[in-house]
């Protein structure tokens, strides 16, 4: 008798080009060009069979280094019809975040769009996996072959592998708290019970409309609204990336039912112009996610009469795990609600006892949608995954009547903007600065941002250093939205007992 995880894996494009062919999948906002699903299914045929030619099977990487494009999701969707795992890379990390990254996943081939030439021309040299270097648009070096190659081969795929709930279709990197960021599995098993979840509990159908305009690099552009949209037949206009006028523009305009985003985007969305005289009475759901959202975005859309909530999800679960019912919005502010229909989580104690209601402790995972580990980390699986839950590191109360809410996090990380900013890795690159003899970053609170990093340095005796100088410094090494905004000098760091810097403690003195 088979188990379940042998089931066999549908190819997602093929079955609803079939079942539903002239329902519009995509839209490209810059041009206003529709796709229906077959002419969808049609065009991942052919670059199925591209990557194919260029020698990608079945669980061989493919890393993409764009932008938010219908040719991204072709391939997404071409590597689910061969078997093959998607790398979707972080555009804002540096050359040499990027170089760790592919050579940890080590890939056959890298898809780049033209603005990244520059960087892919730096990474080159040191990427020796990549076969083929593919370009959306401009080449960045002669040698490289042009996506546009892909238009002349076969809109039809030959045969497909027999795929089951456990292959592997995307490999998301998630940031670590010390060296390499983990690259979180994504299987086909996890991305189908997360879209199931979705559409069950959330209330989607076939009449949906969401803008995508989180990066593809994020679970979030991949799996909130977009492969969920796809079960049910709905359509997704996607946007090069994030622009308030282009988001009042769209669901304006083009019949918009959904939108999701970080709170950023709702910061920068009620400080433009268009604000006021916007109306959101056409969607049925706006949501955030990927970071605590202040209470008064909340209350600017409440104002409007629109429900707005927050929900809960990360990369290794999904992301989507939680609901919170309309009715309840503005009863239980903040609460992201219950668990979707085929989740459990429970929130526990140290000790793995279960805590009493309204009790903070951290929040567990157990569901088909649950990463099954790092790629080519087993130690890192093994901590994080315990028993069948994944033990998320955030910490979480149910109150008496069943409703979590997420009030904080054990571990020591950093999320601005929506990004995971891991202060150990940044405290290491601010000790190889000369003139730094002991670095700790903390997490301040910003308007904008929702938090930003904040650098308390101790410099070296007889040495000089200045903020700008750190900055600079810093700003060669990582990606920009991990470099301290502030930084604060001081003659020494606090430190616990066991003589480990006390964060506490520094949040305590300059976390304002």
């Amino acid at each position: 008798m088979e188990t379940q995880k042998s089931f066999y894996v549908t190819d997602w494009l093929d079955r609803r080009a079939k079942l539903s062919p002239d329902r519009i999948a995509l839209e490209e906002a810059a041009t206003g060009r529709e796709i229906s699903y077959r002419e969808w299914n049609a065009s991942a045929n052919r670059t199925a069979n591209y990557l194919r030619s260029l020698g990608v099977g079945r669980s061989d990487r493919v890393a993409v280094y764009a932008s938010n494009s219908l040719d991204y999701l072709d391939v997404w969707m071409a590597c689910g019809k061969i078997g093959a795992i998607l790398q979707n890379l972080n555009w804002r990390l540096t050359v040499t975040e990027l170089q760790a990254l592919l050579i940890d996943a080590a890939p056959l081939v890298l898809i780049y769009s033209d603005e990244y030439a520059q960087q892919v021309n730096a990474l080159r040299p040191h990427v020796l996996s990549v076969r083929h270097f593919v370009a959306f648009g401009a080449k960045a070096d002669a040698s490289d072959c042009a996506f546009s190659d892909r238009d002349s081969f076969p809109e039809t795929l030959a045969d497909r592998p027999e795929l089951v709930l456990d292959d592997p279709w995307v490999i998301c990197y998630t940031g670590g708290t010390t060296g390499l960021p983990k690259g979180a599995i994504l299987t086909h098993g996890n991305m189908t019970w997360n879209s199931i979840n979705t559409v069950v509990s959330w209330g989607l159908d076939e009449h949906d409309v969401a803008i995508l305009n989180s990066p593809l690099f994020h679970t979030g552009g991949l799996n909130v609204f977009t492969l969920p949209l796809i079960h049910i037949g709905g359509k997704s206009i996607v946007c090069k990336g994030f622009d308030a006028a282009s988001v009042f523009d769209l669901i304006d305009q083009h019949g918009v039912t959904l939108y999701f985003g970080v709170p950023t985007m709702f910061v920068v969305m009620q400080a433009h112009e268009r604000w006021e005289a916007a109306d959101f009475s056409r969607l049925k759901l706006i949501i955030s996610g990927g970071a605590p959202c202040p209470l008064p975005v909340f209350e600017k859309f409440w104002a409007k009469g629109v429900d707005f909530k927050t929900g809960y999800g990360l990369t290794e679960a999904g992301p989507n795990t939680f609901w919170l019912p309309q009715a309840d919005v503005r009863r239980k502010p903040g609460a992201v609600g219950f668990p979707l229909f085929h989740v459990d989580v429970k929130v526990v104690r140290p000790d793995g006892s279960a805590c009493s209601a309204s009790e903070p402790g951290e929040l567990l995972i157990r569901g088909g949608h649950v990463t099954p580990g790092y790629w080519n980390n087993p130690e890192a699986t093994a901590k994080t995954i315990v028993a069948g839950w994944l033990h998320t590191g955030d910490l979480a109360t149910c109150d008496d009547e069943g409703y979590y809410t997420i009030v904080g996090r054990l571990k020591d990380m950093i999320i601005s903007g929506g990004e995971n900013i891991y202060p150990a890795e940044v405290e290491s690159v601010m000790h190889a600065h000369p003139a730094v003899a002991e670095a700790a970053l903390i997490g301040v609170p910003d308007a904008k941002w929702g938090e930003v990093g904040r650098a308390v340095i101790v410099v070296k005796p007889g040495q000089t250093l200045t903020a700008d100088e750190l900055i600079a410094f810093l700003t060669n090494r990582l990606a920009k939205y991990k470099v301290p905004k502030t930084v604060v000098f001081v003659a020494e760091l606090p430190k616990t007992g066991p003589g480990k810097i006390d964060k506490r403690q520094l949040v305590e003195q300059y976390g304002r």
